[in-house]
């Protein structure tokens, strides 16, 4: 719950500077305020939702996009259709296909609905939610696709929705209540909560569809007054970071399986703050941005003034640096604004009640751990592409808020650069939502923008503003990257599909087998393992793999041998 009063900005000049990032302001000002959402479509645009309702109430949203040199801070901004339904601090999913997903809002905002936004069509279509207040609440892409819905007015009530066909079901619901609650993405794809104003945590386990009691977390992150708490992170060493509305931090080493992890408290956070409903961002130096303002009074009095502060998981501790506009802080709380992952590497930061937007431009260089890696691209129809590497879902989901707003930037982008030049493909159907797949296969799919120039180009995929090495990508050519020194030795590679039976033939070298077992996958583009099995020795091999349960479309043949990985792709028309 929220105190909607919109206060002017004030704030006191830096007395002293931090070894730590920096802010520009947007060369451009929103046509109406800033609403309460902002998500990275997969086309590199920005989608911002405004608050021309009242207070931040809205249904309007404009388009941001970077200029030619991409730009995000000359970046310029182009009106899109109303949403069907004025909202307030909802819930918000880039689906898989490209789509922007959104449901309820709160105070009864959106009522129990949700609605999807088309960029191709330029449209948006209601999502007939089954009767249940969605209100500021949690939700999550599975693997497969579809959205895990939290209901915030059921207390403990989950629906899931499939965006194939438009239509939800009921899902699993916890053991404690959600209330407003932060998700955290494991890297075992489980959903990690702390239940409402209680120590008990619990998982979503998605190959069980059920969630699970896990380990008692030793700080309370929900003050005495309301319902809130901070935002959560998979941070780079494979632990979650809570962030808590009392001023308290907790850290979770998962276990892998269903089995409980532990918790151990984290570092206070400094100057008397908390995280009340309040937005942060992983940064691509693997630090987190967060937002940090008094702890609240009352269950509606969210105090000023509002600090940012790095956290730093190598040290595990808090550093400050400016707000927005230089100034040592800002004379608000902590909910009036949200962050957002750009594929620049920089984090976009808006404020409800101000037409203005920030940069914020970390130090330092990004994580190896999280950049991606691109091994083949081949032409998929006219102007589109089927691509595979590995982490195209990057280190965690990105930029986060205390419960509702989601705006994960885990999926991969495509850049396309020429002379000084600057373009974004649109991608969709990656095989995974996951975060830190390490080494496993990973595929998109990605159309070129309108009207390219016929030429070559430097591509990069990025994650969360992590990008890969660039490569030299010409439109209508195959790219293939030998990333594994035993690539070669992977000799006479074929596939022959023919009915729904594709036929591999091919032959090993011994020096990939080197007298061990051999581990070969064929894998679907959606993820899905087709065929797997191990092979001895060296030699020529031909194997046979009915497709009738998968069809047509882009499969990566993988090959381990325990040091390192060959693979191929397959596209059966």
């Amino acid at each position: 719950m929220r105190k909607l009063l919109l206060l002017p900005l004030c704030a006191s000049l830096v007395s002293q500077s931090f070894a730590v990032g920096s802010w520009t302001k947007l060369t451009n000002s929103l046509p109406y305020n800033y609403g309460a959402q902002m998500n990275l479509l997969s086309d590199g645009t920005v989608i911002i939702h405004l608050a021309n309702g009242g207070d931040s109430y809205g249904n309007s949203w404009v388009k941001l996009t970077p200029n030619a040199r991409g730009s995000y801070v000359n970046g310029t901004f182009t009106n899109l259709p109303a949403m069907h339904y004025t909202r307030l601090d909802f819930s918000s999913q880039i689906l898989k296909d490209g789509r922007l997903y959104v449901a309820g809002g709160e105070y009864g905002t959106g009522k129990s609905n949700g609605e999807v936004y088309d960029p191709l069509t330029n449209l948006w279509t209601n999502t007939p939610l089954p009767g249940n207040v969605v209100s500021d609440a949690c939700s999550a892409i599975l693997e497969d696709g579809r959205v895990l819905q939290s209901l915030v007015g059921a207390k403990t009530g989950t629906v899931i929705y499939n965006p194939i066909d438009n239509t939800y079901i009921p899902g699993p619901s916890t053991h404690g209540g959600f209330g407003e609650a932060a998700w955290v993405k494991l890297p075992d794809n489980s959903l990690l909560q702390v239940d409402i104003n209680s120590k008990n945590s619990e998982r979503y386990i998605q190959s069980l569809n059920k969630w699970v009691v896990d380990a008692t977390v030793p700080v309370n992150l929900y003050d005495s007054y309301g319902s809130e708490t901070g935002a959560g992170f998979l941070l780079p060493n494979g632990r979650a970071f809570m962030l808590g509305s009392p001023g308290t931090t907790a850290l979770y080493t998962p276990s892998g399986d269903t089995t409980m992890g532990t918790w151990v408290a984290g570092p206070t956070i400094p100057n008397g703050g908390g995280t009340p409903d309040a937005p942060a961002a992983m940064m691509v130096n693997g630090k987190i941005l967060a937002a940090i303002s008094p702890i609240p009074t009352s269950a509606t009095h969210f105090p000023a003034p509002l600090y940012f502060y790095e956290y730093d998981y190598v040290s595990n501790t808090f550093t400050q640096t400016t707000a927005p506009g230089g100034v040592t802080s800002l004379n608000h709380a902590s909910y009036y604004g949200n962050m957002l992952d750009l594929p620049d590497g920089k984090v976009l930061y808006g404020e409800q009640g101000s037409k203005i937007l920030y940069v914020y431009t970390p130090d330092g260089t990004p994580l190896t751990a999280g950049k991606p890696t691109v091994t083949k691209i081949v032409p998929y129809g006219t102007g589109s592409y089927a691509m595979t590497g590995t982490l195209f879902n990057g280190i965690s989901e990105g930029a986060a808020y205390g419960d509702d707003e989601q705006m994960a930037t885990n999926y991969p982008i495509v850049r396309l650069t020429r002379d000084t030049n600057v373009y974004y493909a649109r991608t969709y159907n990656w095989n995974s939502t996951g975060v830190q797949r390490g080494n496993r296969p990973d595929t998109a799919f990605f159309t070129l923008p309108t009207g390219l120039s016929p030429a070559t180009y430097s591509l990069s995929v990025i994650v969360n503003g992590i990008g890969s090495d660039p490569i030299s990508f010409t439109p209508g050519t195959i790219v293939s990257l030998n990333h594994n020194p035993d690539a070669s030795a992977l000799r006479r590679f074929n596939a022959v599909a023919f009915g729904s039976t594709l036929t591999l033939r091919f032959r090993v070298d011994a020096e990939v087998s080197d007298g061990s077992p051999l581990h070969m996958q064929l894998v679907s583009v959606d993820g899905h393992i087709v065929h797997q099995e191990q092979i001895s020795g060296s030699g020529e091999f031909e194997r046979r793999i009915d497709l009738s349960q998968h069809g047509k479309g882009i499969y990566l043949f993988v090959l381990d041998n325990g040091k390192g990985r060959i693979t191929r792709s397959i596209a059966v028309q």
